[in-house]
């Protein structure tokens, strides 16, 4: 019987993955408390000791030693139910401490159900995670007994359980996918530098090689796109851009902005912006479907991207440069400076103001202010401009009637 106690102890550290000391001192307090509900004695000193080798069991009450056997059912009773709270709470503690260290990982789970929403993934055979609504990707159901791969993403205690919070939307996602498919990441031969997503539709990775040999784009799309295909079939058939990354702002913009064929870039630290000439035939794709191209590189880089035609862009220099001809003691080198400040619009002259102007070019305070002022008034009236024509062509339609009816 003694040596069964063992065996029991055994086979339940094991299946719950608990500590098996735990599960010795827990059966010692549990009769300790059949012990007191016996007696009915909550001031005595009550010691039960198990020999954790033979499983022999020896109780002192009052140092007079008294054998636990003949305690009776409800006894019995109290020590189980005692019991089963405590391996309970052993085993959450166990389930905690084992998923708390894996947060971040991709684990695979076996689909169970839905529950207003959150999806129910069986981890394993004494675990469920949950997939609320927001961390599923939209547009895509699971079967029950389906078996997907998700990141855990947190791990939180409740009361009565441990909740383990799984995404599939999150971007380290796709990150954890590129590191089991592509081993040059997994080894750090290759780096995810950036990475922008829109669970569903697009991402945009940003990679570079730490070895000269090895390309960064190839190797993540694989043979004939074998490794590229497998992560783009998991995420149900989500859109993947694998850009080049570069240590250089514009080269790193012209990367992102890809497909499109880039002109030319301008880059305004002050107001951490850029702005990108294309060509108007690769307006559309260097805008996306909805800004979704546009968006994602801006996130991809850190950079506020503005999209330009040659045409708005050489606009916006006229602009500029009829801004700084009409200002007092600003002469035409000006605008030559503005430009390689990343300035190419009155708007942009607006919001730089005048301090980096004094600091950066070198122009002389007063003269600073009354540039940035004009371009405020010349700004007003550009605004103004649209309203005067839209009230003109109302007052040209509202005429015409009467025209007509004069003329007949």
């Amino acid at each position: 019987m003694n040596q069964e106690l063992v065996r029991i102890v055994e086979n339940i550290a094991r299946d719950k993955n608990i500590d098996k000391e735990s599960i010795f001192v827990d059966l010692e307090e549990a009769m300790v408390s059949a012990v007191r509900k016996h007696f009915g004695d909550l001031e005595s000193e009550i010691i039960v000791s198990i020999d954790r080798t033979t499983g022999e069991v020896t109780a002192f009450k009052d140092e007079e030693q008294i054998d636990i056997k003949k305690l009776g059912r409800i006894p019995a009773q109290t020590a189980k139910q005692v019991m089963i709270q405590k391996i309970r709470a052993d085993e959450r503690e166990s389930i905690y401490a084992e998923f708390v260290q894996r947060k971040g990982e991709i684990i695979s789970g076996a689909v169970v159900r839905y529950e207003s929403g959150t999806l129910i993934i069986n981890l394993n055979h004494r675990t469920e995670g949950f997939m609320p609504k927001a961390e599923q990707i939209m547009g895509q159901t699971h079967r029950p007994g389906e078996r997907i791969r998700c990141l855990i993403f947190d791990v939180k205690e409740a009361t009565n359980q441990v909740k383990i919070i799984l995404s599939r939307t999150h971007p380290d996602f796709i990150r954890r996918l590129f590191e089991v498919e592509v081993p040059e990441i997994a080894e750090s031969i290759i780096e995810i530098r950036g990475l922008a997503r829109e669970a569903g539709y697009r991402t945009k990775v940003a990679v570079a090689s730490l070895d000269d040999k090895v390309d960064p784009i190839g190797a993540c799309v694989g043979v004939r796109g074998s490794r590229i295909k497998n992560i783009v079939e998991e995420l149900g058939g989500e859109k993947i851009d694998i850009v080049r990354w570069n240590d250089s702002s514009q080269t790193l913009i012209t990367n992102a902005l890809m497909p499109a064929k880039v002109s030319e870039t301008a880059l305004c630290f002050e107001l951490g912006r850029a702005t990108v000439v294309v060509d108007e035939d690769q307006l559309s794709l260097a805008i996306g479907k909805h800004g979704q191209n546009v968006r994602l590189a801006a996130r991809l880089t850190g950079w506020d991207i503005d999209i330009l035609t040659p045409a708005e862009y050489n606009q916006g220099i006229e602009l500029l440069t009829k801004c700084v001809k009409d200002t007092e003691g600003a002469d035409d080198t000006i605008v030559d400076k503005l430009i390689a400040l990343g300035v190419i619009s009155i708007l942009d002259l607006e919001d730089v103001g005048a301090e980096p102007l004094v600091k950066e070019l070198d122009i002389d305070s007063e003269t600073a202010k009354r540039l940035v002022a004009h371009s405020i008034e010349q700004a007003k009236q550009l605004a103004a401009e649209p309203t005067q024509k839209q009230a003109e062509d109302l007052m040209e339609q509202e005429t015409k009637p009467a025209e007509t009816t004069n003329g007949e």
